[in-house]
């Protein structure tokens, strides 16, 4: 019964939400008790109690009441270990910071070695999806789900600091947990490259068993290897010894395998056989969510104007985003002030004066008809060429996601009467992106070129 009326609500509300948002909060929650007084649903996370609490709690009560059922409250828990951990709005935030601890910390004790080097504070629990990076979220816990069998190699490409390392060692503590016996190692390719030479140099014994008898090699950084032909050679090697047995690969780097300088061909064809995919600088709403999390695991939360003012401030990476919430808890911690907007705007003013403070229309109109070799007058006339409508509909997605325009706005922007054509236009990027390894990049590209 119960569990029939929540899928039910569900798929109201899967209707209504972007899909980023209903994977990331949604997909794994359960309607566990409910009677006239309370409703109690379970969350994944105790990040998840306190946006539930904050932005859906009302969302879920009027849905709920469609089907009939009107509780006076609803309480978010967690459910970890069998365990509730109740996490109702008097919930401290020392209980909270503790609860999060236990949840980033929890890995099964007898995989430590076999883990080697992998951190086990890099979970899926922990990662927060949105529309930049939850392809590449998805493919990673299918990867987990089946190691070796469901795209192999995975490689994960993007820029600094969008979590291509959390997700590929979330991929490798997510398969000890559900296989403690499983060799899974984690390297970068700096030391992959310095333990091959020592092997030549100090002929070392083992190096190839190391790496060509696991059941996953992680390996970070791929663009290190770039140059470096008899280590390329050794990896190649190394890549066909797992792949032929079903050993699951997964490689993160800077650049999509074509773009690596000096990267042999045979190497770039294998890397490409699998599932290349890649990380996009978090929008606005994940950065938001972001900030919150990270406020939330210290025990802070922080006013939302607050939160927007830091998203809207800080757009290049996440660890740009967490280093100027770390300055503003410590600076407010240490004169014993309440971490606000004026206070934030003080210290990021720096930020701000190295790069633009507002991206404007016309920046990104400009910027995106520069990158297409347009001129801004044709991304804003009534021609339907192809080479130019695709440029007019990334400038439309962009002037959404990065600005948040009405669709009437930004029809006007672009010289366009009916604001139907942007919603048209922003809906078909939105799923390019998802399916076009070349509209996601050349969005990428674009976004970045912004801030720089």
């Amino acid at each position: 019964m119960q569990h029939s009326l929540w899928q039910s609500v569900l798929g109201e509300i899967e209707l209504t939400v972007p899909h980023a948002t209903f994977v990331t909060w949604f997909k794994n929650t359960e309607l566990l008790e409910t009677n006239d007084e309370l409703a109690t649903i379970a969350v994944p996370n105790i990040f998840a109690v306190r946006q539930f609490q904050v932005k859906f709690a009302d969302q879920i009560q009027q849905v709920l009441a469609k089907h009939g059922i009107t509780p006076k409250h609803i309480d978010f828990v967690v459910k970890t270990g069998g365990r509730k951990i109740t996490s109702n709005r008097e919930t401290t935030a020392t209980h909270q910071s503790d609860a999060t601890d236990r949840l980033l910390s929890k890995s099964p004790s007898s995989s430590s070695a076999k883990a080697g080097s992998l951190n086990p504070r890099y979970t899926f629990s922990n990662f927060i999806v949105g529309s930049s990076n939850d392809l590449a979220y998805t493919a990673c816990q299918a990867v987990a789900q089946y190691p070796g069998t469901k795209y192999n190699p995975l490689f994960l490409y993007g820029g600094v600091g969008l979590g291509k390392t959390h997700l590929a060692q979330a991929v490798g503590n997510e398969i000890v947990k559900k296989q403690p016996d499983a060799r899974v190692v984690y390297i970068s390719s700096e030391t992959f490259v310095k333990e091959f030479l020592e092997s030549i140099r100090f002929k070392k014994k083992g190096f190839s068993d190391k790496y060509r008898n696991v059941d996953v090699l992680i390996i970070d950084d791929m663009q290190f290897i770039a140059n470096k032909e008899k280590t390329q050679e050794e990896f190649f090697h190394t890549f066909n010894a797992l792949h032929q047995n079903n050993k699951q690969i997964i490689i993160t780097s800077d650049k999509p395998p074509r773009s690596i300088p000096t990267l042999t061909e045979r190497l770039r064809s294998r890397f490409e056989m699998g599932m290349p995919i890649d990380i996009q600088m978090p929008d606005f709403e994940t950065r938001c969510a972001i900030i919150e999390v990270k406020a939330s695991l210290s025990g802070v939360e922080l006013e939302r104007e607050t939160i927007e003012y830091l998203a809207n401030n800080v757009k290049t990476n996440i660890r740009e985003l967490e280093g100027a919430l770390n300055q503003l808890l410590a600076y407010s911690e240490m004169r014993g002030i309440t971490p606000d907007i004026t206070t934030a705007e003080g210290l990021l003013g720096n930020v701000r004066r190295s790069r633009p403070q507002h991206v404007t229309s016309k920046q990104i109109i400009d910027k995106t008809a520069k990158y297409f070799s347009l001129s801004s007058t044709e991304i804003c006339s009534a021609q339907r060429d192809k080479h130019i409508v695709t440029p007019r509909q990334i400038a439309m997605y962009l002037l959404r996601s990065e600005l948040h325009l009405s669709f009437p706005k930004i029809a006007n922007e672009l010289g366009r009467k009916d604001h139907t054509t942007a919603i048209h236009s922003i809906e078909k990027i939105e799923k390019s992106i998802k399916l076009d390894m070349m509209i996601r990049e050349q969005v990428a590209e674009i976004r970045e070129r912004l801030y720089v």
